[in-house]
């Protein structure tokens, strides 16, 4: 499939693929694309087990991955051997720019890098056919997640998204709110090196004490970065102390509804765990 975009450049796509084959090298996984019906149904049910739902209610069912492949869209797994260990899910949008909006991905095996390869082989595919952007949503409470996604990959979040997907009754959601970041990741752009510094003029307005957000200041007026705190283990916490994880969810959607109202972005997160929000 080719798009109208136009073409990011030989030098850039030319990285991008070495960058995948390296990383993916390293994770010692093979990524390739999912064709045809066994393979997304291997994928189903790979999501089905890595987010703990009943099997005839996966996260994404195998008929929307068979049509997205089909058409075209991103439909991508992570092979150790002959297993599938992780898979990785997209399709084109336009709004606000041409862009592969990733809607889910996910590992069985954490820790070893396969996350990772997934999204540099997403950012090779999309550089190949003239996308420069990739957007997707994720939980803010999820405090690896954001370091992930803001520190690792570079990208940054532009909007604060209320109970998105309504309630969520799988293993890791828990039927909390599902509250969201939506994202915006430019393939062009080199990631941070490290995690941000503390801005010396930040405003903490979300900390934690004993376990529990605490409101520490209001949105500063003249636009100063901001700090908020999230929990260490959310997914922990909803089993083992479901109030606090909802605590968490109201403090930190409080902070960052106007946070983002007020023109700010999440561009970081501290070495503590803590998002920078700057304007």
């Amino acid at each position: 499939m080719t798009t109208t975009a136009p073409f990011p450049g030989p030098a850039l796509l030319a990285d991008a693929r070495r960058q995948a084959s390296a990383v993916a090298a390293e994770a010692a996984v093979r990524i390739r694309p999912l064709e045809g019906l066994a393979a997304v149904r291997s994928a189903e049910a790979l999501f089905v087990r890595i987010w703990r739902t009943e099997a005839d209610r996966p996260p994404v069912a195998a008929e929307v991955l068979r049509a997205v492949e089909h058409a075209g869209g991103y439909v991508a797994g992570a092979y150790d051997g002959s297993e599938l260990v992780g898979a990785s899910s997209g399709f084109l949008g336009l709004a606000p720019e041409l862009t592969l909006h990733s809607h889910i991905s996910g590992v069985t095996i954490p820790g070893r890098g396969i996350g990772l390869a997934l999204k540099l082989h997403q950012r090779a595919w999309a550089l190949e056919r003239g996308i420069e952007t990739v957007t997707w949503t994720f939980d803010p409470l999820v405090r690896r997640n954001a370091w992930f996604n803001l520190v690792k990959l570079g990208a940054v979040g532009l909007e604060y998204l209320v109970d998105f997907y309504g309630p969520m009754p799988d293993g890791l959601n828990g039927g909390a709110a599902s509250d969201r970041l939506f994202t915006r990741w430019d393939l062009t752009s080199a990631p941070p090196a490290g995690g941000a510094a503390d801005p010396a003029d930040a405003v903490s307005v979300v900390e934690e004490r004993d376990g529990f957000p605490w409101p520490a200041a209001p949105l500063p007026a003249a636009g100063r970065p901001v700090l908020v705190s999230v929990p260490d283990d959310v997914e922990r916490l909803r089993v083992s102390q479901p109030a606090a994880a909802d605590a968490w969810r109201v403090a930190v959607r409080d902070a960052l509804v106007p946070a983002f109202a007020d023109g700010y972005r999440a561009t970081g997160v501290t070495r503590d765990g803590r998002f920078v929000l700057t304007r």
